[in-house]
């Protein structure tokens, strides 16, 4: 009988007592869960980044004061509209280096957009809706990994719930009505878990082993973009109807 080092002797591959099919898979396996770890480990960074730059800014009157105080707060309002829009448009003729300073770059502008809350709302309410909505996040992502559902049957009915929640937002931006404020924030957060779960699905099922390093990289930076997104929208959803204001 042949010993293992007898097969890699005479250049035949190591008899590992699995079949060529299940060698497959686990190879499969062990790719996917090292993409999504990268996918997840991105968009951790990501959030330290956004984290650290709004704390910095928001609790620096040297900094805030002349952003806020000044037509310069629409600028960095909807700066962050600009990378999601570059982000949808290019990044398929993006390089994996110019996709992850695209994605540090928004990061870094999404924590000067969010600064603001350290404004409006007690340092308090800020952790407490950040735990509730990591937890909410954590839940559905691992739903969507998981789950043997197709979740693709509920896309049409998550972009239209999308699309609403951002008229609405926008109507009430001129209204300024408690009630409606109160509708958009439950039925956000809804939409927006629903949409983690089914991005996530999607992330899981895009990967492909025989994509090149610099397509995986691409698709773990976009990856990471979309779920950070959707936290970063439950974040918001879950203060604006929580949180206590600051007096």
């Amino acid at each position: 009988m042949n010993t293992p080092f007898q097969d890699q002797r005479w250049g035949a591959p190591p008899r590992t007592g699995l079949p060529a099919g299940a060698q497959s898979a686990a190879l499969f396996d062990e790719g996917l869960r090292r993409h999504m770890l990268s996918v997840y480990n991105y968009m951790g960074l990501g959030l330290v980044v956004t984290g650290l730059v709004a704390y910095i800014v928001g609790t620096t009157p040297a900094l805030y004061v002349p952003i806020f105080s000044s037509p310069l707060r629409w600028v960095v309002m909807l700066a962050p509209l600009a990378f999601v829009l570059v982000f949808s448009f290019r990044i398929q003729t993006m390089s994996a280096a110019g996709a992850q300073a695209a994605f540090w770059a928004f990061c870094a502008v999404m924590g000067l957009s969010l600064a603001s809350v350290f404004l409006v709302f007690t340092g308090t309410s800020i952790a407490n809706a950040f735990f509730v909505s990591a937890a909410m996040f954590g839940a559905t992502s691992l739903y969507g990994y998981t789950t043997k559902r197709d979740l693709t049957q509920f896309s049409s009915l998550l972009v239209m719930g999308l699309i609403g929640v951002v008229i609405a937002s926008i109507v009430n931006i001129f209204l300024g009505s408690s009630a409606l404020q109160f509708a958009i924030s439950v039925i956000g957060i809804i939409v927006f878990v629903g949409l983690t779960a089914w991005d996530t699905q999607t992330i899981k099922e895009q990967y492909a082993e025989n994509f090149s390093a610099e397509s995986r990289q691409k698709m773990a930076v976009f990856g990471a973009f979309s779920l950070f997104l959707n936290f970063v929208n439950i974040f918001q959803l879950v203060l604006s109807l929580t949180g206590t204001r600051e007096e």
